[in-house]
């Protein structure tokens, strides 16, 4: 086994990131401040006439809920800073370009690997071969291999991409020496697993990984950029870049492409500030050290059932916290472009992808006690937990409000509460405090929506198609993103129920291309929430109509499940949107060549004909096997002095 632990005396040189230890507390005194003064405002409305168990329970409930949006609020405000003045996250000096050295990069060999499941071969072969095309522009690929690692079990996909693999070679010419295409019989460990196999058999001959999903796809500039990092940071056992989704059609397709471009630089800037050398994996388009994850990122199978128990599903956290407890860095580099990826097209897809996110994450929660990972480790699995549980939080905290208003109003006339009282019981209600409650939980929501929005307008506007269509942009994405929040939330309530009652769920291929959901299946997935809803809002309305009104919009939402999901999933809507310019983004203005190239690809080449090419298997480059151990979750016991000494006293006696 090659390599060895890192340690502070055997980094070399790389980004300089002063001042590590001071951002995180800066960001959790800014955190906890804010999140500690909405708490206490909620205290003391809930207290104001006495707390009761039900009020207890709702300000728990609040605080995590609270606390968990005002650190995506701290992180956006530290990103907008940065990003307004151009300021690098990590060096916080001036953003500057990558600079690429030819000589070092010759002297580094890198595998850009593809792991599918049983997904579309025309787009898979598609985006593998304009990602390699842009990098053989590049005249760097001589540097660079392609592995497309096949997990497919499904016969007849199986032999539509050895089909297609032999069309790839055919059209690749000399270039196909550089290309290999390996299929599992057996997906044991699903993604897992198969990165594993490749590890063990091919990855000693590698000094780094680039990881694409099967919707992946990235520029020759952005694998380049990509590499001259990791050489230029010795340390770094992986960099992650934002996957900013492109290629989407649907309304809700491009509704979720619009914000993820808009926010995500923005917000992900903000984190790599206090996360510095130990931010998180996303589980593809990011560059490993093939050594530091051969050495350490061998999963083992978690003790117990689910949900905590198990095979490891959101392998990427734990991976990236294995690489931290082992003292290589993980790096987040916000403003690398070129990084592409697909998302769902309508909102079912998008929730049935949630679910097994949900899964992944909730077991990330059994890890907390572990011994071996850092606290910054523990933190990233109990955010990613947070955003999905915090839905089921947020439900419970309404069902308990609407208890609490009704239970108010039917004894807002009662004064004398107890049998012995000698003066009434007046009813305070601290509208004050009530509204400022409120605005602080808009400002928390909104303000980085409305920051994203300023700095974009000031640095890349043109690249929205302008200023005028960007705000009408942000105003048509912000209203709908309130409208459809409801709809989440009880999607991913019911998800987070699912799984701590152990209802497993199927990790299979995901769609990737528009569709328009038929009436049937929307109703059949928003029916019964629907029905909820008009209890729940008739009820409100009868006792509290004050209450109801402030209930109404996440009501509405609920009512109108169906047709948001039909109407939202409709191309033509999109398409007539793009035509007048809203939600257009970057990749559509500035016309990136390989996104061009991508979409003739899919256009003019098809998957070959079964029979038009052998069967047989196109050879792969010799093994060089090395086994990945398997990583434990605790620290080794050191053994006490006491009987170290009597060991050896045995020993040479």
């Amino acid at each position: 086994m090659f390599g060895t632990q890192m340690t502070s005396s055997n980094k070399g040189k790389g980004t300089p990131m002063p001042f590590k230890t001071l951002r995180v507390w800066l960001f959790a005194i800014a955190a906890l401040t804010v999140s500690g003064y909405g708490i206490s405002i909620m205290f003391e409305i809930l207290s104001s006439n006495g707390m009761t168990l039900l009020e207890y329970a709702l300000l728990v409930l609040f605080s995590i809920t609270f606390a968990w949006i005002v650190t995506a609020f701290c992180s956006g405000t530290i990103g907008f800073v940065l990003q307004l003045f151009r300021i690098d996250p990590l060096t916080l000096r001036r953003i500057k370009p990558i600079e690429l050295d030819n000589a070092a990069l010759a002297q580094q060999k890198t595998a850009v690997v593809m792991p599918i499941y049983n997904e579309d071969t025309h787009r898979v072969i598609a985006g593998f071969e304009v990602s390699l095309q842009s990098l053989k522009e590049t005249g760097q690929l001589a540097n660079f291999d392609f592995y497309l690692l096949s997990d497919t079990q499904d016969p007849e996909i199986a032999q539509n991409e050895l089909s297609a693999w032999h069309a790839l070679c055919e059209r690749l010419g000399d270039t196909a020496k550089q290309v290999f295409y390996r299929r599992r019989e057996d997906n044991k460990h699903r993604k897992v697993g198969n990165l594993t196999d490749f590890c063990e058999r091919w990855g000693s001959q590698y000094d780094h990984m680039i990881v694409l999903d099967a919707d992946s796809v990235m520029t020759g500039k952005c694998m380049l950029e990509l590499t001259t990092s990791m050489i230029n940071n010795p340390q770094a056992g992986l960099i992650q870049t934002i996957p900013i989704p492109v290629r989407q059609d649907t309304y809700f397709g491009r509704f979720l492409q619009f914000a993820s471009v808009l926010y995500s630089p923005m917000l992900a800037t903000g984190s790599a500030f206090w996360q510095t050398d130990k931010a998180n994996y996303w589980g593809h388009n990011a560059i490993i050290r093939v050594e530091a994850f051969i050495n350490y990122c061998g999963l083992p199978t978690l003790e117990g059932n689910a949900p905590f128990g198990g095979e490891i599903l959101s392998h990427d956290f734990v991976e990236a916290s294995l690489l931290h407890s082992a003292g290589w860095d993980v790096l987040l580099l916000s403003d690398i472009e070129g990084s592409y990826e697909e998302v769902p097209s309508n909102i079912l897809d998008y929730a049935i992808r949630d679910r097994r996110w949900v899964q992944g994450n909730i077991q990330h929660l059994g890890l907390l006690g572990s011994s071996k990972l850092k606290l910054m480790s523990k933190f990233h699995f109990l955010l990613g937990a947070t955003a999905y549980i915090s839905s089921l939080i947020w439900l419970s905290m309404l069902a308990l409000s609407t208890i609490d208003a009704v239970t108010r109003a039917l004894n807002s006339d009662v004064y004398f509460n107890r049998v012995y009282q000698l003066f009434p019981t007046w009813q305070i209600a601290k509208t004050d405090l009530i509204d400022s409650l409120l605005y602080l939980t808009i400002i928390i929501l909104l303000v980085p929506k409305l920051m994203g929005v300023i700095v974009t307008l000031i640095h890349r506007n043109k690249r929205f198609g302008g200023s005028f269509k960007l705000i009408l942009g942000s105003i048509i994405e912000t209203v709908f993103a309130i409208i459809v929040a409801p709809l989440m939330m009880v999607f991913h309530a019911y998800f987070v129920v699912c799984v701590f009652l152990g209802k497993k769920v199927k990790w299979d291929a995901q769609p990737r291309e528009g569709r328009m959901v038929p009436w049937k299946e929307a109703f059949n997935y928003t029916l019964f929430s629907t029905l909820v809803a008009i209890v729940w809002g008739a009820t409100a309305y009868y006792f509290t109509p004050v209450f109801f009104w402030w209930l109404s919009p996440i009501l509405l939402g609920l009512l109108l499940g169906a047709p948001i999901i039909r109407y939202t999933s409709s191309i033509k809507l999109g398409v007539q949107l793009r035509k007048m310019g809203i939600f257009i983004c970057p990749s559509e203005v500035d016309n990136d060549p390989m996104l061009n190239n991508l979409k003739v690809h899919l256009k003019e080449i098809s998957v070959p004909e079964p029979g038009k090419y052998p069967k047989t298997v196109p050879a792969l480059p010799k093994e060089h096997l090395v086994v990945m151990p398997i990583q434990s979750f605790n620290k080794p016991r050191q053994p006490k002095m006491k009987a170290l000494r009597a060991k050896a006293i045995k020993k040479f006696n």
